[in-house]
This record gives C-alpha cells, structure tokens and sequence, in this order.
C-alpha cells in the first residue's frame, strides 16, 4: 500500500495551474503526487503550471524527481513551470541539487520557516 503523506490542492484560473502541496514528499508518496498532478497539467492543458511550495514540511530526494519530472510534464504540453515559495529547507534542497539553475523560483510572500530551519 502506498501511504501518501501530502495532499494536493489546485485550481485553474485564467490559463494558469496553481498546485499547492502540503505536507511531505517523500519516496512513499511520490508516485501518487506524480499521477496526482500529471492528471492535472494533461486534463487543464495551461499555459502555466505553478507549484506552491510553501506548505512543504519535508522534502527527499523523490520530491526532486516530482519536481523534474512535473517541469518535463509541462514542457511536453508547451506550458511554462515555476515553483512558488518554498520552504527554507526545501528551497536548500533544491539549490543543492542544482534545480534553481533549470526551474524558475518566485517568492511572492515572506517564506515560511523559522530560525532552526537556517
């Protein structure tokens, strides 16, 4: 049985997917977020898909190939991707493994984190 630890929340509004993941992504939920917002991004078809990381607790390595994977999704439905506030940690990740080099990053608010996360 997969256990999935994160939930999705999206809406389409004016061409544009917004997913928000909450919780953790990691190796036992990855696969169901991948189909999760796979189905998304083919059925809604947007011009952009944006991926709100703010609510992210956790983050391994399978949510860097949730997070590859889903921008190779969009470039193969011509839609352009960018992750939205991530999380202290998650955007550490992200910048360790090279992603912010080849996925846009916007912070559109105070990112969420406290001092021990630093």
């Amino acid at each position: 049985m997969i256990r999935k630890n994160a939930r999705i929340i999206s809406e389409v509004k004016d061409d544009t997917l917004l997913a928000a993941i909450v919780g953790e992504i990691d190796h036992h939920g990855a696969f169901a977020l991948r189909d999760e917002l796979d189905d998304a991004m083919i059925s809604a078809r947007p011009k952009l898909v944006e991926l709100d990381l703010s609510n992210v607790d956790f983050m391994d390595s399978s949510g860097l190939g949730v997070i590859m994977g889903r921008k190779s999704t969009a470039d193969r439905i011509g839609a352009a991707f960018k992750l939205i506030n991530p999380t202290t940690r998650v955007a550490r990740i992200i910048e360790l493994a090279g992603l912010g080099k080849v996925v846009t990053i916007e912070y559109r608010t105070t990112r969420k984190g406290t001092e021990d996360e630093k």
